[in-house]
């Protein structure tokens, strides 16, 4: 009895060690994340001719561009940036539900030489990269420039931009900043003074990179603050995203709030105002200078009305005497005293003679 409690005891133990254990071990994902995958229907093409780019494992909804580009490889990138694209030849697709897409992309000669790619960048949505390699015919082929070194640039701490916008800003001025972040050197070799890609993207629109290099040697296992200048156009305003890329990969993205400039508004409205209001005054001015002039004659009129209008004065009428007043009376205006018509004299009549 003791002894068949003893095992009982004894396989519980043993089973709850084993699950312990299973718990605590890493267990490997049943199967990984694919990362996005770009096919080509040829691996070579002439000028002219045109190829289907198809890929898998997209972001669905992502934006993506297109390009044929020289003096690059799948293992470097484009060393060049976009300036080594085909870009007046590119293409856009839009990643489907299923996050797979499928283009044509005609075949164009780029500004760099060969090894040649077809370079397929997120814009929108999703910001990987994929290079596939392509030869184009009849297109030069020159060695790819060595490598610095085994260096490897990571980001390691926040990025910000630093600046504000001035007076000028408010009035049209192109908008400019500082984007400001932290590298490390992961690798096993010195990089020196490397070459950083920074590009602006507005919308829809595919961020337009400018090489911008920064110098300085950031040894193995240590870490550099970057400052890279980046600028808008004249006028720019609402949302922008700044993007800096080495060797190929995205590092850092900002978003840029840009604010509209008012004072450009500003000066439009003062001149709708100010330039009628001028003319209004100069033409008021001509009318004044080609008006014929009055007669003098035309001039004195009035003043000799309003002259008689003022000397003008009314008669005080006379009032009624009443009997017994001392004071005379009151004359007639038509004739004078002298002047009245006397009454006619009696003449004696006949009958008193008699």
């Amino acid at each position: 009895m003791t002894s068949s409690r003893t095992t009982r005891w004894t396989r519980t133990a043993a089973a709850l060690l084993t699950g312990l254990a299973l718990a605590l071990l890493p267990t490997a994902p049943a199967s990984a994340a694919p990362g996005p995958v770009v096919e080509l229907s040829r691996a070579e093409g002439g000028k002219g001719g045109e190829i289907t780019v198809s890929g898998s494992g997209w972001k669905p909804g992502a934006l993506l561009m297109l390009l044929v580009c020289g003096q690059a490889a799948p293992d470097r990138g484009v060393i060049g940036g976009t300036n080594s694209c085909a870009n007046t030849d590119g293409r856009a697709a839009t990643v489907d539900a299923r996050g797979a897409f499928s283009a044509k992309l005609p075949v164009a000669e780029p500004p760099k030489p060969c090894p040649c790619v077809v370079h397929v960048a997120g814009v929108t949505g999703q910001q990987d990269a994929v290079d596939r390699e392509f030869t184009v015919a009849g297109h030069p082929t020159a060695p790819l420039p060595e490598a610095s070194g085994d260096g490897r640039l990571a980001v390691l701490a926040a990025v910000r931009l630093d600046g504000s916008s001035g007076l000028l800003t408010w009035f049209g001025a192109p908008p400019s900043r500082e984007v400001v972040f932290t590298v490390g050197n992961l690798g096993s070799a010195p990089v020196k003074d490397p070459v950083f890609q920074v590009g602006t993207g507005h919308g829809v629109f595919a961020p337009q990179y400018e090489e911008r290099q920064w110098r300085g040697t950031v040894a193995p296992g240590k870490k550099a603050l970057v400052r890279l200048p980046v600028e808008l156009a004249a006028g720019a305003h609402g949302d922008y995203q700044v993007s800096v890329r080495y060797a190929g990969k995205v590092l850092v993205e900002q978003p840029w709030g840009v604010g509209r400039p008012w004072g450009v508004t500003l000066f439009w409205l003062l001149l709708a105002v100010v330039v009628p209001t001028a003319l209004f005054r100069v033409g008021m001015a001509v009318v004044d200078r080609a008006r014929p002039a009055a007669s003098p004659a035309a001039n004195r009129l009035p003043r000799r009305r309003r002259t008689r209008t003022r000397t003008r004065t009314r008669t005080p009428v006379p009032a009624r005497r009443e009997a017994g007043d001392d004071e005379p009376t009151a004359v007639l205006p038509w004739f004078s005293p002298d002047s009245a018509p006397s009454a006619p004299e009696s003449s004696p009549t006949t009958k008193g003679q008699a």
